[in-house]
């Protein structure tokens, strides 16, 4: 059956990679993008988390022929640099090798370079300024609002691919269609984001290899590195509580907060309590769908279908990993839309959940867990089984990150069974010289199978 042509809902990463996907193989495409062009008006300041590319999503710029032009913008970080309310610092490596890193960028300086490579290199029409005003799906039309014309225009989805983020217009039209509608589940945690910028020669004031966390338990602070000199600093609070955004309603509780948390950290952030003042509080949630199309009239993908919590550093990977799996779909010409979205949905819906539940796990870890001594001696023991058994154990941060070839529902499912045997190797021990690794390693071998 001929596709040739789409409309994408949606400028962001996922809409804009997607674009250049599907022109690639010859389609005319529209992409409809609600904010001006932020080539030329820059982005929104404080409204979002620095990102964490993995392998998936190195991928997926590689399978759209644009990781060459991305690259120079990663900075890479080899582990978690974990700040201790003392002061000292203890780096916590991702893997075992050199080439097991994630990579921090900037989301703005990456939406940037792939909407030009979409407009300027694949001829991507895009209209900035044109706001998705309404849905309606039993005529599968698109109300779009043209805010240079200020005037709205319709659309007719044939197809519609929304890619338009987790306050998604488009699924928000199905809320009453029971095979579709959606969940929203926000998290009780919200997060701010602050900065410290570049020393007086524009040098690091951090190390840059790494993403910088100080664990509080109920809360956390992160730090991300930027090519300028600079890092993106995120605080991660409850949005309510004794101790919490609500609560630190003044300059003095700000400063009074951060003295005794993170004091380390307080001379190097730029102007706090005005950037506190200045920048919004962000809203934290997860999206779960039971269907993501409407026959092969609208797709959702990224976080339109299935938004996550940003604690795997899996939001962005999740979304360009969709575009690969559709393309891959795309590669049978004699299907139609519907079966294409119907195989996609199949293919990704369970991986998307399973990493959704992954990311919430994760933000426990990542604000407590990492202190705890157990914690430390099972990841010591899963990178010796790993170093011992390659094709059986994979710890599953790795499995996440790492290999892009295990789809996120493996990962899940094998990392039950592995953190259950950690459990059960370390339950009456305090170090590794008291583990019988070569019993360690039968144990594994009699309950995990190689990975396939």
């Amino acid at each position: 059956m001929k596709k040739d042509k789409a409309t994408i809902l949606g400028g962001g990463l996922c809409g804009s990679l997607l674009s250049i996907v599907l022109a690639r193989r010859g389609m005319k495409v529209t992409l409809l993008e609600r904010q001006s062009d932020p080539r030329k008006d820059g982005a929104i300041s404080g409204r979002s988390i620095n990102l964490a590319m993995s392998s998936r999503g190195i991928r997926a710029l590689k399978h759209a022929g644009v990781f060459e032009q991305i690259e120079p913008l990663l900075m890479p970080m080899a582990g978690r640099l974990i700040h201790d309310e003392d002061g000292t610092t203890e780096l916590h490596p991702y893997g075992q090798n050199e080439s097991e890193v994630i990579y921090s960028v900037s989301r703005a300086e990456l939406n940037r370079m792939l909407i030009d490579c979409a407009e300027t290199v694949h001829n991507v029409s895009i209209r900035f300024q044109h706001e998705a005003v309404s849905y309606y799906p039993e005529e599968a039309i698109l109300r779009v609002r043209d805010h240079v014309k200020d005037s709205d225009y319709d659309v007719r989805a044939k197809p519609l691919i929304a890619a338009d983020g987790a306050g998604s217009i488009v699924r928000r039209a199905f809320n009453d269609v029971d095979n579709l509608s959606g969940t929203e589940d926000l998290l009780r945690h919200s997060y701010k984001e602050l900065a410290i910028p570049g020393g007086p020669e524009g040098e690091y004031q951090l190390e840059p290899g790494a993403l910088h966390i100080w664990p509080r338990g109920g809360f956390m602070l992160i730090a991300l590195p930027n090519r300028g000199g600079d890092f993106t600093l995120t605080l991660f609070l409850p949005s309510d509580g004794e101790v919490s955004f609500a609560s630190l309603d003044t300059d003095k509780k700000v400063t009074e907060f951060f003295n005794e948390h993170f004091a380390d950290a307080v001379p190097l952030i730029e102007d706090l309590t005005n950037t506190w003042n200045q920048n919004p509080v962000g809203i934290l949630g997860t999206v779960r769908c039971e269907h993501w199309h409407d026959g092969g009239e609208m797709l959702l993908v990224g976080d339109a279908a299935h938004a996550v919590v940003p604690f795997h550093g899996q939001g962005m990977n999740l979304a360009f990993e969709d575009c690969v799996v559709l393309d891959l779909v795309l590669d049978n010409p004699d299907i139609d839309w519907a079966t294409v979205f119907t195989v996609f949905e199949k293919e990704q819906i369970a991986n998307a959940n399973a990493i959704a539940d992954m990311a919430l796990e994760n933000y426990i870890e990542m604000r407590d867990t990492v202190r705890n001594p157990k914690y430390l001696l099972r990841k010591e023991l899963s990178f010796e089984l790993e170093r011992r058994l390659p094709s059986r154990f994979i710890p599953r941060y790795s499995m996440i990150m790492f290999h892009d070839e295990i789809p996120y529902a493996i990962a899940q499912e094998r990392g039950i069974v592995q953190q259950r045997l950690l459990e059960e190797l370390t339950e009456d021990i305090d170090s590794i010289d008291e583990i019988d690794i070569d019993t360690a390693v039968r144990t594994v071998e009699s309950r995990l199978p190689p990975v396939h």
